[in-house]
């Protein structure tokens, strides 16, 4: 941030102003190698320290709480709220103060407000190092992961001792010793099996001291049920890809609409176009604390559990809400539409205020702070602990996959329609919703089928059971 901001200041960093009639006279000179290359570092630099800050952050807070204790857990599920919802906050802050800044008083005081900001944050952050709670790292992630694939692979002619049943087969296996203090042992389960065979003890595989001789031939117990964790996630994962896809749309489509509607806040101000999507960010912002404060305490003395739902019925609740806001966007498009034609034609614009849009944003506000807190937390609790920053990480890969298939989506419907027309009076951008909304419906009952199937890091195999037939004695 500083490296940039210099470029505003210093002189010699960037190329000599261009006025509007150098500009039309093509007379601009441009920057030098040397110029560009120094805005390239800066870039560079916000990359490095992004990489650093974004994935460890989270997990860096939830090692502040003792998970062992009621206060700890509350306070843990109350956490990923209010970080989502203050990085939120933050957004807002960014795209309304320091843009407005940056644009009509000084590009300088726009950068230096950040930067200033970021030291701060620094100190801030030294300031408290005798407080935190820290981790000592725990070795490679991925290694251990593909041992135990080695290992069940070399095994796979191999019978299971005691193949129905857990307690006796977990008996049978090798455990070895926890790789981490804080890290909780993870008992046996049945599902995924066959990767249970990478723990079985063969002659030799086992030292005099205890430890493993070979670890691409024998793995840990603890060692398996990690591997486990990440095959049950990644199908719950995926799903996630949908619910963010439709709130890209938003951020998108809602801009364009805005354009042809009356933005007028009084008869003086007009709400820029740009900043239309911000009611979906100050929705999420506003229902955070609503959810935290008094949703889950309600829902917790209903279902008695610490977080009032589980979670995955929260992410469930945000991709239910997003096919809502889908199907909502569709039918005001149509209506904006049909007033644009009645108002002027293909280059009319629609007397209907832009707060017909706010329905459709602050729904997928609301599903954002179901689905995407979801998200963060259950990654967080659902991968092993000592790779709390991988699941940090996976959030973001979630966000990146969307705008993939969002742009791959938009680039088919372009190609083999005409409704998502440069003129979007032209076009049928609700059709596009309605498509954005069925994939939601599909991509939902794919979550319930794979939500079905989870079981939960280390709940035991026997207490999983017993819950699935204590439901159904209350079913009936």
């Amino acid at each position: 941030m500083l490296v940039l901001t210099l470029t505003t200041i210093v002189p010699e960093l960037r190329p000599p102003a261009c006025t509007t009639a150098d500009q039309l006279a093509d007379r601009c000179v441009g920057p030098s190698r040397a110029q560009v290359g120094i805005l390239v570092v800066s870039m560079i630099l916000l990359t490095v320290g992004a990489g650093g800050i974004r994935p460890c952050s989270l997990p860096f807070g939830v090692d502040q709480f003792d998970k062992s204790t009621e206060q700890g857990r509350r306070g843990l599920a109350s956490f990923f709220s209010w970080y989502y919802c203050t990085s939120t906050a933050a957004v807002i802050l960014a795209l309304v103060m320091v843009i407005y800044i940056q644009s009509s008083v000084s590009w300088a005081l726009g950068l230096g407000i950040p930067t200033g900001l970021m030291l701060v944050a620094i100190v801030v952050f030294f300031l408290g190092t005798r407080l935190y709670v820290y981790v000592p790292p725990a070795g490679s992630v991925f290694s251990g992961i593909a041992q135990v694939f080695v290992a069940a692979y070399r095994k796979r002619s191999l019978s299971l001792p005691a193949p129905d049943n857990v307690l006796l087969q977990e008996e049978s296996l090798f455990s070895g010793p926890v790789k981490s203090d804080r890290g909780s042992k993870l008992p046996l389960t049945l599902q995924y099996r066959c990767l249970n065979k990478a723990a079985i003890k063969c002659e030799g595989e086992v030292q005099e001291d205890g430890s493993i001789a070979d670890p691409w031939r024998l793995c840990t117990v603890m060692q398996v049920e990690e591997a486990k964790c990440l095959l049950r996630i990644v199908p719950i994962w995926a799903s996630g890809i949908v619910c963010l896809l439709a709130l890209v749309q938003q951020f998108t489509f809602s801009v364009l609409q805005s354009m042809r509607m009356d933005r007028h806040i009084g008869p003086h101000f007009q709400v820029p176009a740009a900043l239309v999507g911000i009611v979906s960010m100050i929705a999420l912002v506003l229902f955070v604390p609503v959810y935290d404060r008094l949703l889950v305490p309600l829902a917790r003395r209903i279902t008695g559990t610490d977080s009032g739902i589980t979670l995955l019925q929260r992410q469930g609740a945000g991709l239910a809400i997003a096919v809502l806001a889908m199907a909502v966007a569709g039918r005001v498009e149509k209506m904006r539409r049909d007033s644009c034609w009645a108002h002027g034609g293909a280059d009319g614009v629609s007397p209907l205020s832009a707060m017909w849009l706010a329905p459709q944003l602050v729904l997928m506000g609301v599903a954002e702070s179901f689905n995407a807190v979801g998200q963060i937390e259950f990654y967080n609790r659902q991968f092993p602990e000592h790779m709390q920053t991988l699941a940090g990480s996976l959030f973001y890969c979630t966000i990146a996959a969307a705008s993939y298939v969002s742009s791959f989506i938009v680039a088919v419907i372009q190609k083999n329609t005409s409704w998502l027309n440069n003129n979007i009076n032209l076009g049928r951008v609700e059709n596009f919703y309605y498509i954005i909304g069925g994939m939601g419906v599909v991509n939902f009952l794919y979550f319930l089928l794979c939500a079905h199937f989870y079981h939960y890091k280390g709940v035991p195999e026997e207490q999983k059971l017993e819950s699935e037939e204590d439901a159904k004695v209350v079913d009936a």
